[in-house]
């Protein structure tokens, strides 16, 4: 259905409607200090990708994208890579010695593509950085251009498919896959209750949620 991805409101079901949907997509690309389970991950770099969203949708979908990502790296312990799907999208996440980078991108999208994607991203981010992201103590836009050239680069999963031949680990990666993003989160914790005490998410994007879920609508990214 062309109404499948998230951008325009729909007076009826409060959710965010793809203008074009017709091509595997990939949305986003963000990159993370784990701080632990029980501390917030600090942004080290982020990149989206939303020209098949409504203009003013967009802000909303990028505010929850980076809460999404935030949600699920804190809860990704160091070496874990893990495969998280929600609605219409999947996110495809590694802890490589505390630095975690996530990827969402339709589930058509290949996982293997995926992960090369991550792995590359990682390589890259570090090769750059050295040991200096250790010392990041809040959110960081230092790693933006290596997210940034990777969501340009790879929105083709051929272009992933290269990478493969260098990294070989993935063959013998146990991948965990969880259904949703419920799963992944510690017992007793609720979605809703994140949402509300989130500091990525506007009043506004806080707002829309609450309504897409009193209608038992999807809201995108949530």
């Amino acid at each position: 259905s062309p109404d499948r991805r998230g951008t325009r409101l729909s007076t009826k079901t409060s959710r965010l409607v793809s203008l074009n949907d017709s091509a595997m997509k990939v949305t986003s690309v963000t990159l993370l200090k784990h701080n632990g389970e029980n501390t917030d991950p600090f942004l080290l770099g982020n990149a989206v990708e939303l020209s098949s969203f409504g203009f003013f949708q967009r802000g909303t979908v990028k505010e929850m994208l980076v809460f999404v990502s935030r949600t699920i790296c804190k809860r990704t312990a160091n070496g874990v890579r893990q495969s998280v799907a929600h609605e219409e999208y999947m996110g495809h996440v590694y802890n490589k010695n505390g630095v975690v980078a996530i990827i969402f991108c339709d589930k058509e999208y290949p996982a293997r593509s995926a992960f090369c994607i991550v792995n590359k991203v990682l390589d890259d981010y570090v090769g750059k950085m050295g040991d200096a992201w250790t010392g990041v103590s809040a959110d960081s836009t230092d790693g933006d251009a290596v997210c940034q050239e990777a969501i340009e680069k790879y929105q083709d999963p051929a272009q992933a498919d290269k990478l493969l031949a260098i990294q070989r680990e993935l063959d013998e990666t146990k991948v965990i896959l969880h259904n949703t993003i419920d799963s992944v989160l510690q017992r007793g914790e609720k979605l809703d209750s994140l949402v509300e005490k989130s500091s990525d998410l506007s009043m506004a994007s806080q707002m829309f949620y609450k309504q897409a879920r009193k209608q038992n609508a999807c809201c995108g990214f949530m």
